[in-house]
């Protein structure tokens, strides 16, 4: 690469250069790692984004410990319950330790993520829109196969992470209201996912939207970043009215964030959908990138990350060097807690496969119906 940038552009070079990591002996061999993290480079530093900084040459002119987002109530038997709740739990960062900057409501518009994860969410979402789209119909289910650890300790007491733990989920893609939203495979067992708002002794039903985002919810969201990023701080902001949380438990900035990761993980995305959801993303201030990040699966990768001062951590979606294809999250403490030491993983996962099927307990790669392995 040449070395014609200089001042914050070629810092920002630098930065972005350590991103890539050292390839493990499994994945591609290292020459072609090197070609991958050359070619994101130049991407970058082509860039023609207007926060790039303006050359000192230019003309006067040009130099003018919270929880995760709620889900519906889940009606199901304890063990069903317990199961559950790991598919919601918050599952998030590896990274930088560059403090974020100040979150409230509004900011967004005044403040986005810095140039570099800017443009690296950019790129992602362009890879993202041309991945091509597919029909899922409101009969058929989405099927996503992970890899998952999380902290089982007691509420605010030392971290206990569990053995990595492979899932099979099955998400209805009714419209709505629905009360069976689909189907969990752990430990050798089936667990129905029943959702609903418990009205007396009969549930009622939970229509689609961001708690139960179905393939054609998605794909009636905006694709205009500023207009979605506002359409989901609606709703956020409704769904914690209805459960009165507390205002000191509200983080505009930080609920976004964790909202869209958390659409990442658990759905099938339209592509402009995706799209949209990374470029509303970098919008968001406080959103940085980490260095080899590493999925539940040991992939290795480029994080997306933001952190959450208040209660400690640090949230990062990880995505494939090469690629840009998302892999998963990964949690840690960036101070030390009562929740144990700086630096200690609080949970981590990994989508290893998503695809569209048309019954429960089928799968994509067995039936040929539509999938996506990573």
């Amino acid at each position: 690469m040449n070395d014609r940038t200089s001042g914050p552009d070629r810092a920002e070079r630098e930065e972005l250069a350590r991103l890539s990591p050292a390839p493990a002996e499994r994945d591609l061999p290292p020459g072609r790692h090197l070609h991958h993290k050359d070619t994101l480079m130049r991407l970058i530093d082509q860039d023609g984004t207007p926060a790039a900084a303006p050359s000192p040459d230019a003309p006067d002119g040009a130099r003018a410990a919270r929880s995760r987002f709620p889900r519906p109530a889940v009606l199901l038997p304890a063990a069903g319950l317990a199961l559950g709740g790991v598919l919601l739990t918050t599952l998030a960062v590896t990274g930088q330790d560059g403090a974020p900057a100040p979150s409230g409501a509004g900011t967004a518009s005044q403040a986005a993520a810095p140039r570099g994860a800017a443009v690296l969410l950019d790129r992602i979402a362009s890879v993202a829109e041309k991945s091509g789209g597919q029909t899922v119909t409101g009969d058929q289910f989405v099927y996503v196969k992970s890899l998952s650890s999380g902290n089982e300790g007691e509420f605010g007491g030392p971290v206990k992470l569990t053995e990595p733990d492979e899932r099979e989920v099955w998400i209805s893609q009714k419209a709505g209201p629905v009360i069976d939203e689909g189907l969990i495979h752990q430990d050798g067992s089936y667990f129905p996912i029943t959702v609903g708002v418990p009205d007396g002794e009969t549930p009622v039903g939970y229509p689609a939207g961001l708690n139960r985002p179905t393939y054609t919810w998605l794909a009636s969201l905006p694709t205009d970043p500023d207009a979605l990023l506002r359409r989901l701080t609606t709703e956020i902001t409704r769904d914690q009215d209805t459960r009165d949380t507390p205002a000191e438990d509200r983080d505009p900035d930080r609920d976004a964030f964790d909202a869209i990761g958390e659409l990442l993980r658990e759905t099938l995305m339209p592509p402009k959908t995706a799209a949209a959801l990374y470029k509303a993303a970098a919008k968001i201030p406080g959103v940085t990138l980490d260095s080899d990040a590493v999925d539940a699966a040991g992939r290795h990768g480029i994080g997306v990350a933001r952190d959450d001062t208040r209660a400690g951590w640090r949230t990062a979606w990880i995505f494939d060097a090469a690629t840009l294809e998302y892999l998963g999250e990964r949690g840690y403490l960036i101070r030390d807690t009562s929740m144990g030491k700086k630096g200690t993983l609080i949970n981590t996962s990994a989508v290893l496969e998503r695809g569209v099927v048309d019954a429960l307990r089928a799968r994509p790669s067995t039936t040929g119906e539509s999938s996506t392995t990573t």
